[in-house]
């Protein structure tokens, strides 16, 4: 019966680090979509940016071939205003002159907008592009990082099956049955201890009797609230196996 409550305490740290291992198996592909989330975000706006500066182009280019425009016509309406006859003929070319350049003066106006828009497009597209060069290449090497993390986690999850089989083989099978009922009704802790007269897991005190029992370990021992396993100075650490320093509860 002691080797069935080592092995059934044995199996539960295993089956605790499997739980860590499957999570974080899951949880790394979600980490890399969203690094390339942010990622994409990141070009779509370095895109709108790049987009906007060219269209500030564009339209700077239109402006200067409207001023040229409205100059050859200024030209052309002044050596026609040579040939006119009368006043009022004079003065309604003036009138288009003054016009013509009325127009110049707005798309000076504008030009001069543009330029300042332009000036701030162009340095965010610069510091942009430096910070996404470094950002692709952070991205990548998380990426490589998820995936190598990713082998060794199922390599590991892998060697832990191995293992909890090894000791489902060694355990009757009530006794295994019976852990694996309460470790899927009790969020994956089937076995507890008894500390202090109380149950662990739920806090509740034991009754003397029941304890003096549970120390002989001679018979397997539930607790009457929660219904887990509960081991007595058990004869293998949970913080043992676990990875960190062994350290057994002193006897009551």
């Amino acid at each position: 019966m002691l080797h069935d409550i080592q092995a059934a305490v044995s199996m539960q740290a295993l089956d605790k680090r499997a739980l860590e291992l499957t999570r974080e198996i899951a949880m790394l592909p979600k980490h890399v979509a969203e690094i390339e989330r942010k990622l994409e975000s990141h070009e779509r706006k370095l895109a709108a940016d790049k987009a906007a500066l060219a269209a500030n182009q564009r339209e700077r280019k239109t402006r200067e071939g409207e001023i040229q425009t409205q100059e050859q016509k200024i030209s052309k309406l002044r050596d026609q205003s040579l040939q006119v006859k009368t006043n009022d003929q004079y003065r309604a070319f003036q009138h288009e002159i003054e016009f013509c350049q009325n127009e110049i003066r707005k798309a000076e106006d504008r030009i001069l907008d543009l330029m300042g828009e332009s000036e701030t497009l162009t340095a965010n597209v610069t510091v942009a592009e430096s910070a996404l060069k470094a950002e692709r290449a952070q991205v990548e090497a998380e990426k490589k990082v998820a995936r190598e993390r990713t082998d060794q986690d199922k390599a590991a999850l892998a060697e832990l099956e191995k293992q909890r089989e090894e000791l489902r083989i060694s355990m009757t099978s009530a006794i295994y049955t019976t852990y694996e009922k309460l470790r899927r009704t009790r969020a994956g802790v089937a076995i507890t201890e008894a500390v202090d007269g109380r149950c662990l897991a739920c806090n509740i005190a034991i009754r003397l009797q029941y304890l003096q029992e549970l120390k002989r370990q001679d018979s397997v021992q539930c607790c009457e609230n929660c219904g887990r396993i509960l081991v007595y100075n058990p004869p293998v650490s949970f913080e043992g196996l676990t990875g960190a320093s062994a350290s057994a509860h002193p006897a009551a």
